[in-house]
């Protein structure tokens, strides 16, 4: 939902005139996430954020009810004439304007923009930035009720994960089958039941599927659990509503009797990874030094580098967490891998933590997620495995 007034500020403090957003056919999160709904349109809209003056929206004339309640002043054009002028009006006086774009690509979670809008909106006359800092102070920030949301879904989706392991060993005890598509599922009602929402279903990973860190069991196909299996879970969901934001871990377990070695090292290896991006995080922190985004990445890479496991570190160490349709947040990721993410882990964003070595044998990732408290700095949200679940 649009701050007007942290926004414009942000403006202000960085010599920007205006923030340009622009939408086709809801390809950019960032106009619905501001405007707080999101209807289906299949024309062009902006909208125009000045640093000084009220917001103007500009949509086609067919489509001015997909906008009705956005609280800004709403204008409607017809021809492509029409646009161009109204975009060469609106600009007019301006020399540098953010849009939702990353140059040479280096961001592509803030390039939303395609490269002949730009071009457009730069024979205007002015200098298109990119607005990737602005929208992470203007939308990846959470409101005390988004912070509320997400703290008590954390601790319902940690309770789904232990209500699925139960499942599973008594699923074992009985001698039931139990596929890794059976457990989604189950967990999917769980989540219903508690009137929870999620994006999609979780991942439920035995054995040699859980060294694919996006596996995801299918109908038909999927594995059943047997004694001595490997499991991990990855599970999110939050609260209805686009204000609120995910709770996401994941976790793993062994179906007994115990793990093997070369499993428990690997757990203590991507556990350790874990608690050093926090130990640098909370450090950084007490010093007052701010942090980038792949600097908290590199914590985690460059030990699993010098273990001899950087290659089967397959992505980014975290991803942001915020308001929005999606658990994938608009603001700062932990990566260095992906992408090169310069933005800063402000205080009242938050992310995940979650590094993983992948075999072809098994795959560990432990995922908690953090909450860059403006008074206390990052708090863990959700709880931290230390040992490896053992499923009875």
């Amino acid at each position: 939902m649009l701050d007007l007034s942290t926004t414009q500020t942000f403006l202000r403090d960085h010599q920007l005139d205006a923030w340009l957003v622009c939408d086709f056919r809801n390809s950019n999160p960032v106009m619905w996430q501001l405007l707080g709904f999101q209807r289906p349109t299949t024309r062009r809209a902006f909208l125009l954020l000045p640093a000084q003056d009220p917001p103007r929206l500009l949509a086609h004339a067919i489509e001015q009810g997909s906008f009705e309640g956005a609280g800004v002043a709403l204008e409607s054009y017809t021809s492509w004439q029409q646009l161009h002028t109204w975009l060469q009006q609106a600009l007019a006086g301006c020399q540098r304007v953010a849009m939702e774009y990353s140059p040479s690509g280096a961001l592509p979670i803030t390039s939303w923009v395609d490269g002949g809008t730009l071009d457009l909106v730069r024979s205007c006359g002015v200098e298109v930035v990119s607005s990737a800092d602005l929208f992470q102070a203007s939308l990846a920030t959470w409101s005390s009720a988004a912070l509320a949301s997400h703290l008590d879904a954390c601790r319902q989706v940690a309770e789904v994960k232990d209500t699925a392991f139960a499942h599973l060993g008594q699923c074992l005890q009985q001698g039931r089958a139990c596929t890794e598509y059976d457990l989604q599922q189950f967990m999917l009602a769980d989540f219903a039941r508690r009137g929870l929402e999620t994006d999609h279903g979780p991942i439920v990973a035995f054995n040699a599927h859980s060294g694919n860190p996006h596996y995801e069991p299918q109908p038909a196909g999927s594995s059943s659990i047997a004694r001595g299996d490997w499991v991990l879970l990855d599970l999110w969901a939050r609260h209805p509503g686009n204000q609120h934001v995910f709770g996401d871990l994941t976790w793993v377990a062994c179906a007994g009797p115990r793990p093997t070695a070369e499993q428990q090292r690997i757990f203590d290896m991507v556990k350790r990874a874990r608690d050093l991006v926090m130990e640098h995080l909370q450090r950084c922190w007490t010093r007052g030094a701010p942090v980038q985004g792949w600097e908290a990445d590199r914590v985690a890479r460059d030990y699993l580098n010098r273990a001899g496991y950087g290659d089967q570190f397959l992505h980014r160490t975290g991803h942001s967490l915020g308001p929005g349709r999606a658990v994938h947040g608009l603001g700062a990721n932990l990566d260095d891998l992906e992408s090169h993410d310069t933005r800063l882990l402000l205080p009242g964003t938050g992310f995940s933590v979650e590094p993983g070595i992948y075999l072809p044998q098994f795959g560990v990732r432990l995922e908690i997620n953090v909450y860059v408290d403006p008074e206390k700095g990052p708090q863990v949200t959700t709880p931290a495995q230390e040992e490896i679940v053992e499923i009875c």
